[in-house]
């Protein structure tokens, strides 16, 4: 079966909108989707990135824009500011624990999109602390998967050892953004990409 990387991180409202659609071409596909959280703040500055709170007010401003838009297009609830999220970044990796924790739900054969997409639309859409381990196990209990287990297995070698791999492995392909759906080596950034990506996994299967 063909092999479908989706590089994110753990608070990118856009990787939230684009989650039931990638799931859509999954299904629709027949392809192994391995969700990678990496470590945005170090390697998307690297390849070009340009984290918002860096961003001129011209830009900042646009990025809530095209968020109202596409909330109001796909029907998906978000908030614009929601509570949760820093807009200073700090502390530092503060979104970094709820990656470890797809990571390591993914490891053990559970339904890693769905926790994922659980953890993002509680931080965009539920005003909910995703930073708070508590949160996260009451996330993953609310999904059917054992939070204390996966909570205790997010600073566990095996997990670190997968979440570095997977930001040395964005870093060398030139991932800049979240998400960032690779296939076969091609990039496609960002949710508004899906449909490219779409077309590219139909083309294969003629």
């Amino acid at each position: 079966m063909v092999e479908l990387s989706c590089f994110y991180s753990l608070s990118s409202p856009w990787a939230y909108l684009g989650g039931p659609r990638l799931a859509q071409i999954v299904q629709r596909h027949q392809v192994i989707l391995v969700l990678k959280p990496y470590d945005f703040q170090d390697v998307a500055p690297r390849n070009g990135g340009i984290p918002l709170r860096t961003r001129p007010e011209a830009r900042r401003s646009y990025h809530a824009l095209e968020l109202d838009r596409w909330r109001q297009h796909l029907g998906l609830p978000l908030n614009l500011v929601p509570r949760f999220y820093p807009q200073d970044g700090k502390p530092a990796g503060w979104n970094k624990p709820a990656g470890w924790m797809v990571i390591a739900a993914q490891a053990r054969g559970l339904d890693a999109p769905r926790l994922s997409h659980a953890l993002l639309r509680a931080l965009w859409a539920e005003e909910r602390d995703t930073a708070d381990a508590d949160v996260r196990r009451a996330i993953a209990d609310e999904n059917g998967m054992p939070g204390e287990e996966l909570v205790a297995a997010e600073r566990s070698a095996p997990v670190q050892k997968l979440y570095k791999a997977y930001s040395e492995e964005a870093g060398r392909l030139g991932v800049f953004g979240a998400p960032t759906y690779v296939l076969e080596g091609e990039r496609f950034w960002g949710q508004d990409r899906l449909e490219f990506l779409d077309r590219a996994l139909e083309a294969m299967e003629k």
